[in-house]
């Protein structure tokens, strides 16, 4: 009995502690998917990010009350912890199947995505060229291309266009003056988006799901300890559940 109390109260720290990482979690992928919406244009993708965020909100009282549970306390404290720790197993578990799910299928869309954006693109040498999706993508991760700047050569519009030239959003930040011309190679990102979004994608998707699933066994640990505590209360008190 006070093993179990020991590593409740242990676990409520914990809970408190943790909220914030999984808050962290939740806005990543939320971030994540708002900034490139024109590659993931389904809204409910950043379904894990809320749940996570919802789920980090609810660890907050379920913390509390762990923290100050014993086994005299109230049948309705032990009972509205319980309650809160299946809430929350229940969001946790659906936030890492999500997120591990929405990584696979992502990654496998991704490039398909890149690919239209950069067939639609118009190949121009224009400097106003910062309002378009692929532009916006480059200038932020600092890459150029879907796998690298040759694939802007494929583009059916770049041969419309000379001199040569890829989007100004290709060139390196140090390099104020240029304009994307295939004479200065130096001047451009060598790495293409599609890698850098993967690598991006699969770790927050990782972070959320390790998150996910080291606090569903930690909230598995506070119920088990959480009912061995109530094993010491009359039967009635199970009423409650």
């Amino acid at each position: 009995k006070s093993s179990a109390q020991s590593l409740l109260r242990f676990l409520g720290f914990v809970f408190l502690g943790i909220a914030a990482t999984q808050v962290l979690g939740g806005v990543l992928v939320i971030l994540m998917f708002k900034n490139y919406s024109d590659l993931f244009q389904e809204s409910y993708l950043s379904l894990p990010g809320w749940l996570a965020i919802a789920a980090a909100l609810i660890l907050l009282p379920a913390g509390v009350l762990a923290g100050s549970i014993s086994s005299t306390s109230s049948r309705y404290q032990q009972g509205a912890l319980m309650y809160l720790l299946l809430l929350l197993l229940c969001l946790e578990v659906s936030s890492a199947v999500l997120a591990h799910v929405y990584s696979i299928r992502m990654a496998s869309q991704l490039e398909s995505a890149m690919g239209y954006l950069v067939y639609q693109h118009n190949g121009s040498c224009s400097q106003d060229l910062g309002s378009r999706a692929m532009d916006v993508m480059q200038r932020k991760l600092q890459c150029c291309g879907v796998h690298n700047y040759t694939d802007w050569l494929k583009a059916p519009t770049t041969s419309w266009h000379l001199p040569a030239c890829i989007p100004e959003s290709c060139c390196k930040e140090k390099y104020s003056h240029c304009r994307g011309h295939l004479g200065h190679l130096e001047q451009l990102s060598q790495e293409g988006c599609l890698k850098k979004l993967e690598d991006q994608l699969c770790f927050v998707m990782l972070y959320v799901f390790w998150c996910c699933t080291v606090l569903s066994i930690l909230e598995l640990l506070a119920g088990v300890s959480n009912g061995i505590l109530m094993r010491h209360q009359p039967f009635r008190d199970f009423l409650i559940l």
